[in-house]
């Protein structure tokens, strides 16, 4: 009976960003304007790697990866949070947020995954330059971006499997603007002390592994241009990688606040203002970072524009 009891709460309520209620309306058309432009840079940025063949090459094929996964992050959280800022019943079903955070735990995760590979892209590209080609294959840069995204999957699984397990019976309120794992943490009813574990351990793994990967490769790509004295190319350099470097930290930093610090049984607000760093901000700032800075994207675009002018 008390088993029964526990299951019995299959409705939740999403409270939602933070704010003042004569903020509703302007938040909403921030959010949708982030989340239009969002989707316009990188849906156009694929499009656009995918018909120039002068980016058919190693860095752009992951950009291009790394763009679809942004674009799925978004619209992940971001249309459920715009639909509930202008509704007054904020209700998501259980199956709708395990759904939700699957979805979201499989991008997450293989952005990561995707980082690290482009860094060591980067590191190929700029450290051995002459044997290039042959590092960076077609065949090893399929490998990594499909290993990117089974690696997604399966530490998705691993935590929807658990998720899976907990019942819910005190509260249906999640004191947030999705369905994250730890604030469903917080409300169930079920010991969560092996999920929290599961979260330390891997989702804490993939972020070091990655972290590690990417200072590593940008440190070697620093020192073999700053070994050429070249005050351009020190520039240019310094330019790149700390532009890369920014947008890594500002998508790590949230990540390792939210899943690798000691748990926590209240909600916290700031859980859901570092949420929106990696959830709504990277995803739009990641094509200015990558691309718009970039010559060849620059060009390619400018081509495309006067061609269907």
């Amino acid at each position: 009976m008390e088993k029964d009891n526990a299951t019995l709460l299959t409705e939740f309520v999403l409270t939602g960003l933070p704010h003042h209620q004569e903020w509703q309306i302007p938040l909403f058309l921030i959010f949708l304007v982030i989340y239009l432009i969002t989707m316009v840079g990188n849906l156009g940025l694929i499009s656009l790697i995918w018909k120039d063949a002068h980016l058919h090459i190693p860095m752009y094929f992951f950009l291009g990866n790394l763009a679809f996964v942004d674009a799925w992050i978004s619209s992940t959280v971001t249309p459920n949070m715009l639909v509930n800022m202008l509704v007054k019943s904020n209700m998501i079903s259980l199956t709708e947020c395990k759904i939700q955070f699957f979805s979201f735990a499989v991008s997450i995760t293989t952005e990561c995954f995707l980082l690290a590979a482009m860094a060591y892209d980067r590191y190929a590209a700029i450290c051995h330059p002459l044997h290039y080609p042959l590092i960076m294959t077609n065949r090893l840069c399929i490998h990594l971006v499909v290993l990117s995204f089974v690696g997604g999957f399966l530490h998705a699984i691993l935590h929807e499997s658990f998720l899976l397990k907990l019942t819910f019976c005190n509260s249906n309120i999640i004191h947030h603007f999705y369905c994250d794992i730890v604030a469903l943490l917080k409300i169930s009813c079920t010991d969560p002390s092996i999920n929290y574990l599961l979260i330390f351990i891997f989702s804490g793994s993939v972020q070091v592994f990655s972290i590690v990967t990417i200072l590593i490769s940008y440190t070697f790509v620093l020192i073999t241009i700053l070994k050429t004295k070249s005050e351009k190319g020190v520039r240019k350099a310094f330019s790149t990688c700390g532009a890369h470097l920014f947008s890594v930290t500002l998508y790590y930093v949230p990540l390792l606040f939210m899943y690798v610090h000691p748990a926590s049984s209240q909600a916290n607000d700031k859980d859901m203002i570092f949420s929106v760093f990696y959830m709504v901000i990277i995803p739009v700032l990641n094509p200015i970072i990558y691309s718009l800075r970039n010559k060849q994207v620059i060009d390619s675009l400018t081509k495309t524009l006067k061609g269907n002018v």
